[in-house]
């Protein structure tokens, strides 16, 4: 796979070569490559998970994937985090964090970096939970699956408040599908920015970067934003809206530091390509 640098803030491609993917819903389309069958999370998931997944988040989280954490993404990604100094004045209260949703093994562990040593939680889609072996151990990690029926929803939303009442953060990827190594912020819903206007609670947002690096992997830079509040002047069903609008214009204000392009995302039309191919 080729590389094509994007050039200042115009974002001209210059002649190299680059994998180029042909979506058709920004909202919906999936091309992460893991294929993991689901679970249902009805009213028989436990969100709370008792005495057992507390001892369990203190070691795998804590003990464990923190500290890897640290040291892939540095040896991997040569990670910086530019604006971390913005949820200083925040580390006595939760809060929600939103992001782009650009890498199945990064995006895993990046919000904990962004907050540490607040503990984190993850909005995740039921397959985080369905995974052989790491299915398990998620929930000690911190991942919240979407609840499937109404039967869920209570305890969903209960662990949601408990991770705020625990000063902690609650990270939420609103593009929803993984879009490796995407430039640009993709279209998201207002559904999820309800939760901090229910709970009145500040929101910060990252947006993750791409730049050329050392030994054939790019480098990672994440910019953080924030603090955002809900709107109380305007009416209920508006204050979500204009809530995820300044979120999505500060994401894509800080897009525009890309500087390596390595797949191109283009929709498709009547003169398209099917599927994947080089250029």
């Amino acid at each position: 796979m080729g590389y094509a640098i994007i050039a200042g803030m115009e974002k001209n491609i210059k002649t190299t070569t680059c994998r180029v993917v042909y979506y058709e819903d920004e909202l919906n389309d999936e091309f992460s490559e893991a294929e993991i069958e689901p679970r249902t999370i009805d009213e028989t998931y436990d969100y709370d998970g008792g005495i057992l997944r507390r001892l369990g988040r203190v070691f795998w989280y804590y003990m464990l994937v923190r500290p890897f954490a640290t040291v892939f993404l540095k040896v991997k990604f040569g990670h910086k985090i530019v604006g971390r100094e913005k949820l200083k004045d925040y580390r006595k209260t939760g809060f929600f964090l939103y992001g782009n949703h650009t890498n199945p093994v990064a995006d895993a562990f990046i919000p904990s970096m962004i907050c540490k040593p607040k503990g984190v939680y993850v909005i995740v889609h039921p397959a985080n939970v369905s995974m052989p072996v790491l299915g398990p151990i998620n929930p000690s990690l911190g991942a919240i699956p979407l609840p499937d029926t109404k039967g869920a929803l209570r305890g969903f939303e209960q662990a949601v408040r408990k991770a705020i009442r625990k000063k902690a953060c609650v990270a939420i990827y609103p593009e929803a599908h993984i879009w490796p190594y995407c430039t640009w912020i993709r279209n998201f819903r207002d559904a999820s920015f309800r939760y901090p206007v229910k709970l009145d609670k500040p929101v910060f947002c990252f947006t993750n970067t791409y730049h050329r690096g050392k030994g054939g992997n790019p480098r990672m830079i994440t910019y953080v934003e924030g603090p955002f509040f809900a709107d109380y002047t305007l009416p209920l069903k508006d204050r979500k809206k204009d809530l995820r609008d300044r979120v999505y214009a500060a994401m894509c204000k800080n897009a525009e530091f890309n500087t390596l392009e390595l797949v191109k995302y283009v929709k498709k039309n009547e003169n398209s390509t099917e599927g994947d191919e080089q250029t």
